[in-house]
């Protein structure tokens, strides 16, 4: 739907990064942008929606995607990537994007279509051109994993194949420069690496980039103005990362408090991705949220997440979906909380916080005049329970309304009171 010149937005209360809930407070919404924000504005022939009794936020950002994927218990890895054509997982990819963006997940990070090619460019101009429904995505194309470091794994298959793998393969530090510019021209806006992976002589977690390697990555992709994201579950893989200069680490699973530490003294930031963890275990190990206890991989994962606060990294909310199904992507959130952070704190990572690590700090993941009119409604106060997030009834993306469960109360505004106003009828895209 193409944004309205003008629109009132009415809620109960609004709640933004720094500012706390407000009571009583209107948003008017000019064009893409927020135009103003206070107490009773008036906003003569405006389109006013009422939002009764819920709570106006930020649109919310998930800073660890991967639309070209779907959960493992419904179509395993291996067989999405070698079974399945590009055309015909992004067909999944559309469906997934308009899920994330209904659910009031405004803005993506994707970190890699897995076997998946340069797709995900060629989805976010669909989105941004408004052919497709979809949040507004950040792309970091196929990925950059070590040669033989990935999957899927040769040793599972027949020697004499030509395995497609997940990402592009590259090897000393050369290759690994022509990767990160071969990635740039595609259209990658991340660079993502894979600092370790489960090649160990017994399918361990071990680094695959040597320093150098990794180093060399990182200056190529600054050098082009993309931010470095990399994947590491081990320490080490996590330490060379660090001392490679990149921009976030995704899992950290196996992180040490030296690291973390490190990790905070660089300004590196750290997506824990709890809710894959607690996905693998429910898939593979037998884990019933509730019924059975943690899993090894899920307390690693919160061990970490803890260690991280100590340590005083900056935490986003990077949940990983794709590994889980589209659109649940709040369940970051709600681990988030269990590991210890309060609901406002988990509210601000996934809107400011998550913006300024994707450099989007000046115009996204807050309520303010001039940013962009990424904005979501739900019943209640999600400060106080995080659940009220599961079914937002209203989501609106750019000043455009995509989601109005409460369309009956839009009103045109041909006053400034509201006694003077007429209800109207709006097609919905």
């Amino acid at each position: 739907m193409a944004a309205a010149s003008s629109v009132l937005l009415k809620p109960a209360r609004i709640w933004s990064a720094g500012d706390g809930l407000r009571e009583k407070m209107h948003v008017l919404v000019e064009g893409e942008r927020i135009a103003m924000i206070g107490a009773e504005l008036s906003a003569p022939h405006a389109t006013c929606v009422e939002l009764t009794d819920c709570t106006l936020l930020p649109g919310l950002i998930d800073a660890h995607s991967h639309l070209f994927l779907r959960p493992y218990n419904q179509t395993l890895w291996d067989d999405q990537v070698l079974k399945e054509s590009e055309s015909y997982r992004t067909v999944h990819a559309v469906a997934h994007a308009r899920a994330t963006l209904m659910a009031g997940f405004t803005t993506l990070r994707d970190l890699g279509t897995e076997g998946a090619g340069y797709a995900d460019v060629s989805l976010k101009r669909a989105i941004a051109e408004g052919i497709v429904p979809g949040p507004r995505v950040l792309v970091s194309t196929r990925a950059i994993v070590a040669a033989g470091g990935y999957a899927p794994s040769r040793a599972k298959y027949r020697d004499d194949c030509c395995l497609a793998q997940g990402a592009e393969e590259a090897s000393g530090v050369d290759e690994v420069v022509r990767a990160v510019r071969h990635q740039a021209a595609h259209g990658a806006d991340w660079i993502k690496f894979y600092a370790d992976y489960r090649v160990g002589p017994n399918g361990e977690t071990v680094a695959t980039f040597s320093i150098e390697e990794l180093r060399a990555g990182v200056q190529t992709a600054h050098d082009l103005g993309r931010p470095v994201a990399s994947h590491a579950i081990s320490d080490e893989g996590m330490k060379r990362s660090v001392l490679a200069g990149v921009d976030t680490i995704e899992h950290g699973y196996g992180g040490t408090r030296e690291t973390f530490v490190s990790m905070g003294a660089k300004n590196i930031a750290f997506l824990p991705t709890l809710a894959a963890a607690e996905s693998i275990a429910e898939y593979f190990h037998g884990y019933s949220p509730g019924k059975t206890e943690p899993t090894e991989h899920i307390r690693n994962a919160e061990r970490a997440f803890r260690l991280a606060r100590e340590a005083g990294v900056t935490i986003g909310c990077g949940s990983d979906v794709g590994v889980f199904a589209h659109g649940t992507n709040w369940r970051e959130l709600e681990l988030m909380q269990r590991c210890g952070m309060t609901p406002e704190e988990c509210l601000t990572a996934a809107t400011a916080v998550n913006a300024k690590i994707l450099r989007r700090e000046n115009d996204l993941g807050k309520i303010e005049k001039k940013f962009l009119a990424d904005l979501i409604a739900v019943p209640g106060d999600p400060t106080r329970d995080l659940a009220l997030l599961h079914a937002p009834r209203f989501v609106m993306k750019g000043g455009a309304i995509v989601r109005d469960d409460l369309e009956r109360n839009r009103v045109k505004c041909e006053a400034v009171q509201p006694p003077n106003c007429a209800t109207i009828k709006e097609s919905r895209a």
